[in-house]
């Protein structure tokens, strides 16, 4: 089959490879139909996520029909069309039966302390390999597939693998309420599914921070209130928009891959931080691409949680769905501290929330195919990473068309 494999920093191809098996009686065979380009995978091929092993298949977003089930899959069979959650979890360990899927005690190779597995990631999440090809191997299929209704396409269930369940988890983890005044930090796909589920979890006005143009346009398709941080300090507007206070809540949608701001009050503040952050990271990434390539580490995902902390109100919270590695970054503790604020983080535990969200689609509540802004073939799979990687106008979300059902 046609997969896209991981050979190194800035190396990956389109390969043929093995058809996956059965491995153990708990598996699954999965036929992808869709699956779709994530910021996360950028992580690897750039070397910001270090531990990447050579010939491990890419992605961690899909859905697809099923193929071929193991003895002890009972409640599927071939020919359900499926969601695959991205987080791996067993489905019977007392964290996956709490709901904590991303933190399950089985699904991890290097075991019970090692925390998240996913698909398509470094090492230390297994690796298991992803997404981007034409058949995966799915393991504890009962918990790791979900059946999508007659009526819901495949391209809104591609959007429910992992950006719109990050992004509900995200409005969780900022504790979003009835009336509150919430800020998003990042216009991406998964800023503009946080803004969906921040005003469905009750918020009274949605704020949001980008530099790019046609991101902040998206977002004000969905009324909430933009903010370009090229033209304008973020907090000073935040700040003056709600009467000096601040908002209740922020979710961080930025990660470790923020976007520098090119002008302005920000841009300045993003170089004061560069220099210190580039020694951060060269220390926990020695492999991270040097400052002259397409990566700069100086790109400061310290400034988005800067720009966090000091835009909530006090006592408010924020919430952390971007993605930060081990090691990296550094956390404005003693402002937060002094502010009493409440800080929460973590990956999406991905199938808590698919069976819900699935509803909210079926029902006509959300429709996630607005925020599909491309169609690839798979030949074209390297030449869209490429594009979505220089952040090109247009590609908020870029889907691989695999096959049809």
């Amino acid at each position: 089959m046609k997969a896209v494999v991981w050979h190194g920093v800035g190396d990956i191809r389109l390969d043929e490879v093995p058809d996956p098996g059965i491995r153990e009686p708990t598996d699954a065979i999965v036929r992808l139909t869709r699956s779709a380009i994530c910021g996360t995978d950028l992580h690897m091929v750039r070397g910001t996520m270090p531990g990447m092993v050579e010939g491990t298949i890419l992605g961690h977003e899909a859905v697809g029909v099923v193929e071929e089930v193991g003895a002890d899959v009972r409640g599927l069979r071939p020919g359900d069309r499926v969601v695959i959650p991205s987080t791996v979890g067993c489905g019977t360990c007392s964290y996956c039966r709490a709901g904590y899927y991303a933190q399950c005690d089985t699904a991890n190779p290097n075991g019970p302390a090692a925390g998240t597995c996913f698909f398509g990631g470094p090492k230390s999440t297994g690796p298991v390999d992803g997404l981007q090809a034409e058949y995966a191997r799915v393991p504890y299929a009962m918990t790791g597939l979900v059946p999508i209704p007659d009526a819901v396409s495949d391209d809104q269930a591609i959007l429910l693998s992992d950006i719109f369940p990050t992004a509900w988890f995200g409005a969780k983890l900022a504790e979003v309420g009835r009336g509150d005044t919430v800020l998003v930090l990042g216009a991406g796909v998964v800023g503009q599914f946080a803004i969906a589920s921040a005003k469905r979890q009750g918020a009274g006005r949605v704020f949001v921070v980008d530099g790019i143009e046609s991101r902040l346009d998206k977002a004000r398709e969905q009324h909430a209130e933009a903010i370009d941080f090229n033209r304008e300090d973020p907090v000073e507007a935040v700040k003056e928009l709600t009467g000096g206070i601040g908002v209740d809540r922020v979710i961080e949608a930025v990660g470790v891959d923020a976007q520098r701001p090119k002008s302005g009050p920000a841009a300045k503040q993003a170089d004061e931080q560069a220099g210190q952050f580039d020694q951060e990271v060269r220390a926990a990434a020695p492999e991270a691409r040097p400052s002259g390539d397409q990566w700069v580490p100086g790109d400061a995902p310290s400034l988005a949680m800067q720009w966090a902390v000091q835009a909530v109100a006090k006592a408010g919270s924020i919430g952390v769905i971007g993605v930060y590695p081990a090691g990296f970054g550094s956390f404005p503790i003693g402002d937060a501290m002094n502010k009493n604020l409440t800080v929460k983080m973590g990956n999406c535990n991905h199938r808590r929330y698919i069976p819900y969200l699935l509803d909210l689609v079926l029902t006509g509540t959300v429709d996630p195919t607005a925020f599909i802004t491309k169609h690839e073939a798979p030949a074209s799979a390297i030449e869209a990473y490429e594009a979505f990687d220089r952040r090109e106008d247009g590609w908020l979300k870029t889907v691989i068309d695999v096959a049809d059902r």
